[in-house]
């Protein structure tokens, strides 16, 4: 149970929580809360796996993941800012057509083998005592993307006006209205963004974490913990971010104890039979479900700082869109 190994292998992982949550911040900061992450990540995933084979090309297939995650995304878009829809049943929905489109286009991907995303040290930084082995050696380009991308997000949201608009169509949709901010429009654009990172998600495992299509068992769930993550942030991208690795780390750290390793040059003292591990291994999700159960409520919503028009549908007069 080398920490070296489970920080680095919790970047990795957590990368893919960092895409998927942080395009959740967009969407729900403009008040379109979508839970069809999971299937959004697994379609994704599918997409990007088969174009990158079929290709041979990868960035192909990042292409393909990101195009099919925002392609989806805008059906719960037309649903929820066109038709008004309850934006929790258009959610859900949209995870099982993600899954059912996934599983039936990705059949026969299983045990293939297409070009992955390059993986590399960054020099002289990868050198760097401890420090080095866990932030800069042997990580996926999509890794290192992630540390630019957080604080990037970040900053868009905060300080620049196009940020300030996004804030305001979450908050007061009337009032960015009133100022000439269009509202439908926006809230369409960043439904969109949050699926086209959800669909980079998905690829960042089938290309690069944990290369493979594996059906269903491809995303893992993850698509509901990257959810439960931006409440646990507080629709802040950096803390998405933090908390996305922190998850890494935690599942990398829960399966190193199912077994005896090597902790600081002894044999592992909290060994954990594989029986336990499977309780432990719910971890995760069960800090999730407590994240959405405390979303739900309004008050404790409001109090973890989501924004004030979160999940209630904009009607200009009598106007439809």
């Amino acid at each position: 149970m080398d920490p070296i190994v489970i920080l680095h292998a919790g970047l990795a992982t957590g990368t893919i929580l960092l895409f998927a949550a942080i395009g959740e911040v967009f969407a729900e900061r403009s008040g379109i809360m979508n839970l069809g992450v999971e299937g959004m990540m697994l379609l994704g995933a599918m997409a990007g796996f088969s174009v990158s084979l079929s290709s041979g090309n990868v960035w192909l297939g990042l292409a393909a993941a990101m195009l099919a995650g925002g392609i989806l995304s805008l059906a719960h878009g037309v649903v929820t800012i066109h038709f008004q829809a309850d934006q929790v049943v258009s959610g859900l929905s949209l995870t099982f057509l993600g899954t059912g489109l996934a599983l039936v286009f990705g059949e026969g991907l299983t045990g293939k083998n297409p070009p992955l995303v390059p993986s590399f040290d960054i020099p002289l930084l990868g050198d760097i005592p401890f420090v080095g082995p866990v932030f800069f050696a042997n990580h996926s380009l999509l890794v290192y993307v992630g540390y630019l991308f957080a604080p990037l997000a970040w900053y868009y949201i905060n300080k620049t006006r196009p940020g300030m608009h996004l804030r305001a169509v979450g908050e007061k949709p009337e009032a960015a209205d009133t100022m000439g901010v269009s509202v439908y429009g926006l809230r369409y654009f960043y439904t969109f963004v949050g699926g086209v990172l959800a669909g980079l998600a998905g690829a960042t495992i089938s290309l690069s974490v944990s290369p493979g299509w594996y059906s269903s068992q491809t995303t893992s769930g993850q698509g509901w913990i990257a959810v439960g993550l931006v409440i646990f942030a507080q629709w802040d991208p950096l803390r998405a971010a933090l908390g996305g690795y922190l998850f890494g780390a935690l599942r990398r750290g829960i399966l190193d104890l199912q077994g005896p390793r090597v902790l600081f040059g002894l044999t592992n003292p909290l060994y954990i039979n594989s029986n336990w591990g499977f309780f432990l291994q719910m971890t995760p999700y069960l800090l999730t479900i407590l994240a959405l159960v405390l979303g739900a409520r309004a008050a404790m919503r409001k109090r973890l700082g989501a924004p004030a028009a979160l999940g209630v549908p904009y009607v200009r007069g009598e106007r439809g869109l």
